[in-house]
């Protein structure tokens, strides 16, 4: 008997390992997927163009249109650096996704600067718009797996590390000095405009796409197989939810009605159990704006 137990003990311990390993290469694939976004933005459409934007990306293209040294390096130097002076502060599973992120973005930028010498259209307002995009995508699917590609996100944590400053305020005013300089390298006041153009593109792209990722709805069923219902959504969905007690106005019957929060791409599966059980249940469901707890977002008060 001792035997059967230790043995389903390491089963099971061995399919934890396995879900981890599985977890680990599912998110270190979207997070290439999405340095590969970024990389094609800066590599085909903005630093074709002789235009720039924020950060160490910025600072890497700056001193590729004054010098000539390859981008892919610079930022590579700069990133190293960084993460050096940032060893202290920085969690470990960042700082593993940063190094990570910071290798695979130099590599790719670096082979797409070579494939793409001219940028892929020659209007530079249109090349602006399209790698600002791209670049906006990118950083929002990185950023959804806990991943980074170093630059500004290290120079904010140093520097709010010490002093009393809100980390989104600090990569503005890198992002804006970054760009600032770009003027005494192009000397072109209407690259510098195209350079804060990329700024504000790439963070209402981030935003947009980390939306995305984080929507929640929150259902209310009401079904006479509430229990039945209840049941189906646990077991199939994998969700916590709440039994509320209920009374119908007209009915005066007491019932409870069933109540649950689940992203956005479990509301299919959701609604796939309830039909399951009753296809004539009645459902309320609605946008919130934001759900903390667990299995959704953790709070952050500073």
């Amino acid at each position: 008997m001792c035997f059967f137990v230790e043995l389903d003990e390491k089963i099971f311990e061995m399919e934890k390992k396995k879900s981890k390993v599985v977890t680990m290469l599912r998110s270190h694939a979207i997070i290439t997927f999405g340095l590969l976004c970024i990389a094609f933005g800066w590599g085909a459409f903005l630093i074709p163009s002789n235009v720039t934007g924020g950060g160490v990306s910025g600072i890497a293209a700056i001193v590729y249109f004054g010098t000539g040294f390859p981008v892919s390096i610079a930022f590579l130097l700069i990133n190293t650096v960084l993460i050096l002076a940032s060893m202290k502060i920085v969690d470990v599973r960042f700082g593993l996704k940063s190094v990570y992120g910071v290798v695979v973005f130099s590599l790719l930028l670096g082979l797409f600067q070579k494939v793409f010498p001219e940028p892929l259209v020659t209007d530079t307002l249109l090349a602006t718009i399209v790698g600002a995009i791209l670049s906006g995508i990118g950083s929002g699917i990185v950023f959804t797996q806990g991943g980074s590609a170093g630059g500004t996100d290290l120079i904010a944590m140093m520097v709010t590390s010490r002093r009393n400053i809100s980390p989104g305020r600090v990569i503005m005013i890198v992002d804006v000095m970054v760009i600032s300089s770009s003027f005494f390298v192009l000397h072109s006041l209407e690259r510098m405009i195209y350079g804060y153009c990329v700024m504000v593109i790439t963070g209402y792209v981030v935003d947009f796409v980390l939306a995305g990722f984080k929507q929640s709805y929150q259902l209310f069923i009401f079904s006479d197989k509430y229990e039945e219902v209840a049941a189906n959504i646990f077991t199939n969905v994998k969700r916590g939810l709440t039994l509320v007690d209920a009374q119908g106005w007209y009915t005066r019957k007491p019932t409870r009605m069933i109540m649950l929060i689940v992203r956005k791409h479990e509301v299919t599966d959701v609604f796939r159990a309830i039909k399951e059980i009753d296809p004539d249940a009645f459902i309320s469901m609605g946008n919130v704006m934001g759900v903390y707890g667990k299995g959704f977002d953790r709070m952050k008060v500073k």
